[in-house]
């Protein structure tokens, strides 16, 4: 879909690879539910992302015992300090599973190809074990496809995603993606959390197509925070905005909604954080406060 305000710019690469951010919807629906579910002081205990050398096997070592060993750091980093994983290699379609249940034991299964292939076992992992996080949570959506959105989501705004984003590859040697979101997607999500923690994830990736697939997700999360009624839009966005706001309705695609006549009364937008509605008093310049993760916005309605 193409518009005025925006363009989420889908489409497959030469290697089968979907780009762009055709998931907008349920991956700002996923960070809201997150937030809702932890809140400000649970968020803020993942505020610092996981060590690439905690993650990585070294050479030589065993791709079991390794793999034990990095499920074990992520189940520290993402505060499950009671699940013990069992992890076994198994040939199969997908590049990993876990078997869900009361626990204290987890049972996660990965790609047999994994075994030659170790350097990406911590980016499997980290999905699988935040399948247990948020089992554990009692945190998900009925649809299946939207539940895995949500995982990838979680997995990237908590501090261990950036795994998955990097084993994005497409070289002479090979081409693998990882994970249900699209690459830009996961760097959209890894610049929210940078913003929100102050991180720079660019020095661990290892992957070139990886690291412009954060800058591509960087470039439009700041556009988005530069977006009306915030005060710090464009002169573009600003002059649209306010026709808009005398009109009392906004164009399709448009990142608000008007009420209360013409012109408009108030405006509701979604928080640049934790994406949630807010609705403000329009035009007026003012500061607003989300509820759901405390962050002031200076406005200019």
């Amino acid at each position: 879909m193409t518009d005025r305000h925006r363009a989420d710019r889908v489409g497959e690469d030469a290697h089968g690879v979907r780009h762009g951010f055709p998931h907008r919807e349920a991956v700002r629906a996923s960070l809201t539910v997150l937030w809702r579910r932890l809140g400000p002081d649970g968020v803020g205990r993942y505020a610092t992302s996981v060590a690439a050398a905690d993650v990585a096997l070294s050479p030589g070592e065993d791709p079991l015992l390794g793999a034990t060993r990095v499920a074990g750091v992520l189940v520290h980093h993402l505060l499950l300090p009671e699940a013990r994983m069992v992890v076994s290699f198994r040939a199969m379609e997908h590049a990993a599973t876990v078997e869900l249940a009361a626990g204290p034991e987890y049972f996660v299964e990965l790609n047999a190809r994994f075994r030659t292939r170790p350097r990406d076992i911590g980016a499997a992992l980290a999905h699988e074990i935040t399948h247990v996080l948020l089992h554990r949570l009692g945190l998900g959506f009925p649809d299946t496809g939207r539940n895995e959105i949500l995982t990838d989501v979680v997995t990237a705004y908590l501090g261990a995603g950036w795994l998955l984003l990097d084993a994005f590859r497409q070289d002479g040697a090979e081409s693998q993606k990882l994970g249900y979101l699209t690459p830009e997607e996961f760097g959209w999500v890894l610049a929210q959390r940078a913003e929100l923690f102050g991180e720079d994830p660019s020095p661990w990736f290892s992957s070139a197509v990886a690291y412009e697939a954060w800058r591509r997700g960087r470039a439009e999360a700041d556009r988005e925070r530069r977006l009306p009624p915030l005060a710090g839009a464009g002169w573009a966005d600003r002059r649209r905005y306010v026709r808009e706001r005398r009109l009392g309705r906004a164009a399709p695609g448009a990142p608000y909604a008007f009420d209360g006549g013409a012109p408009a009364s108030a405006v509701a937008f979604p928080c640049p954080v934790c994406r949630q509605r807010l609705r403000v008093p329009a035009g007026r310049t003012l500061r607003a406060r989300c509820r759901l993760c405390g962050t002031v916005l200076d406005c200019a309605g």
